[in-house]
């Protein structure tokens, strides 16, 4: 049996597949459709200090491969999670990561100072990517000065695994992971979604209210594994990949080009327990290939004497 199991600063996660923020709930509400031990972790649906009503509808579109969403980071605040979602989610068998959003940086403070005076909160991912709010959001995960000052501020308070969830939205996320890595990030998620919109011709409207919203699903996973190698050259910390992965040889694809782990997001709407099976898949595919580590697949591409363009970045 293949060792499935890695560690991110002091913690130790028993596979590396987890649930993606905001295509999950808090967990409890699939305890009904998937065996969440299976899971390396579940990413909890994006905590703000107060509740958040989100945007106003039209908010989610189906694409060919796809879906855009301009939720808003509509949750039930942090305060409501610490007392109603968290004293479960502490009694099953996974990994507990905090999904971390806001509008400015006394309010990311808030909110993980909140989190840091309970137990059962393994990690946090510190969402700056969003490009479905007004407020923070991408303005924040556009800003090399504005994600590394977040980085630098969070990690002075608290010792518990920093996890940077980057946007793709700009030119090189090299440099971003870099930043974040220098100021004591102890991972990168990459990626968040994409920016796109979609259009009524009948009234030549736009059919979200937002006009724009975040792009998900298999039509971002080619540019997620190249923004994946990227990143996975560019710095020490795991990387862990995200982008429409729906199977587990599109997790194989993560692994092999740098990532340390994946998260399933979009696949989740369409079955709950993609995830589990993914990670099992991931462990069969290991001993059906005489692998005794994941780890050995992490960064394992063998792309022969060919450079890419991104290679002349880094």
């Amino acid at each position: 049996m293949a060792i499935t199991s890695f560690q991110i600063r002091n913690v130790t996660f028993k596979n590396r597949v987890f649930a993606a923020s905001g295509t999950f709930g808090y967990g409890d509400e699939c305890l009904d459709l998937v065996d969440i031990t299976r899971l390396g972790g579940v990413v909890t649906k994006s905590l703000s200090l107060k509740p958040r009503d989100g945007n106003a509808p039209t908010r989610i579109v189906e694409t060919p491969s796809g879906m855009l969403n301009s939720i808003g980071l509509a949750n039930i605040g942090v305060e409501r999670f610490v007392n109603q979602k968290l004293p479960l989610l502490i009694t099953l068998d996974t990994g507990v990561i905090a999904n971390i959003a806001a509008s400015s940086v006394d309010e990311y403070c808030k909110v993980l100072d909140r989190l840091e005076e309970v137990e059962g909160v393994d990690a946090y991912e510190i969402n700056v990517s969003c490009p479905n709010v007004k407020e923070g959001g991408l303005s924040f995960g556009a800003s090399r000065d504005r994600t590394e000052e977040i980085t630098r501020t969070l990690r002075g308070r608290t010792n518990r695994p920093l996890i940077i969830k980057l946007t793709p939205n700009v030119t090189h996320i090299s440099e971003f992971a870099r930043a974040v890595e220098g100021v004591g990030a102890d991972a990168v998620s990459v990626i968040n979604t994409l920016i796109g919109m979609a259009v009524d011709v009948d009234t030549r409207k736009p059919i979200l209210s937002t006009v724009t919203g975040g792009l998900s699903g298999p039509a971002i996973k080619p540019i997620a594994l190249a923004k994946v190698y990227e990143a996975s050259r560019a710095v020490d910390i795991p990387v862990i990949g995200i982008g429409g992965i729906m199977n587990t040889r599109d997790a194989l694809e993560f692994l092999i080009v740098g990532a340390s782990a994946v998260q399933v997001g979009t696949a989740n709407f369409i079955d709950p327990s993609i995830g589990a099976t993914v990670a099992d898949g991931i462990a069969a595919y290991c001993d059906n290939h005489a692998i005794d580590d994941v780890r050995s697949l992490v960064g394992s591409l063998d792309a022969g004497r060919h450079a890419s363009v991104i290679d002349s970045w880094l």
